[in-house]
């Protein structure tokens, strides 16, 4: 569990979280993680560090499924190979669904972390490239028309293929999906609480989720969605 002391530059100051890191540091856990909530959800002070430090304490108290909440906040604000890995630990060792460790995987937390980025560049490059066309259309061959259609198609590849996904974390033990958003729909399976889904959708009171490639649905109070 040492994995969750490491620090992360950049974390904002104030009182109460200066007091919550205190009793984090003198491992007074349980009376660190309200003030961390505090941080958390009244002062927007959100990090990498304080999201890890939360996963912390909910996994020394058994709340595998708050531990692998924080983990995958604390994922989707800074992807790092060692959280991802952390969280396929926890995932193996409560037999839970939703986390794979492959080196398609490791290679996709790569290409996320320089995501935004990469796709900066992509943008900047595709203003440029259409003005200069633009200004120079005269003199300019169908043939570049051509190289830049095929750049922004490179780049809206880019942007839907390895884009952040949209998951939720199953709260609720054996949580029911269901084949359509309706409590009288066909059962297809239970979920275990801590259980990893990508959400497609929402309807109502329903998300929509992957579940064996095709379309699911459970009740949104069964789900903590990843923001």
């Amino acid at each position: 569990m040492a994995f969750f002391s490491q620090p992360v530059l950049g974390q904002k100051n104030s009182s109460v979280l200066t007091k919550a890191d205190s009793l984090f540091e003198a491992k007074a856990y349980e009376q660190a993680y309200p003030l961390y909530r505090q941080v958390l959800r009244q002062e927007q002070l959100v990090s990498t560090r304080l999201l890890l430090r939360m996963a912390y304490i909910q996994e020394g108290l058994e709340h595998y499924p708050a531990a692998l909440y924080y983990l995958s906040l604390a994922q989707a604000r800074q992807p790092r190979a060692a959280t991802w890995r952390k969280m396929t630990e926890l995932a193996q060792n409560y037999r839970l669904t939703g986390y794979t460790n492959t080196w398609q995987q490791q290679l996709l937390i790569t290409i996320r972390r320089y995501y935004y980025r990469v796709l900066q560049a992509l943008l900047v490059g595709a203003v440029i490239g259409g003005t200069m066309l633009l200004v120079r259309h005269r003199q300019i061959g169908a043939g570049w028309w051509a190289v830049y259609a095929v750049y922004i198609g490179l780049t809206a590849v880019y942007l839907n293929v390895f884009g952040p996904e949209k998951v939720g974390i199953v709260s609720k033990s054996a949580a029911a999906l269901m084949g359509a958003p309706s409590p009288g729909a066909t059962w297809l399976t239970t979920a275990a609480a801590g259980d990893r889904l990508v959400v497609t959708g929402q309807r109502d009171i329903w998300y929509e989720v992957q579940w064996r490639g095709q379309s699911a649905y459970i009740r949104r109070h069964d789900l903590m969605l990843v923001q």
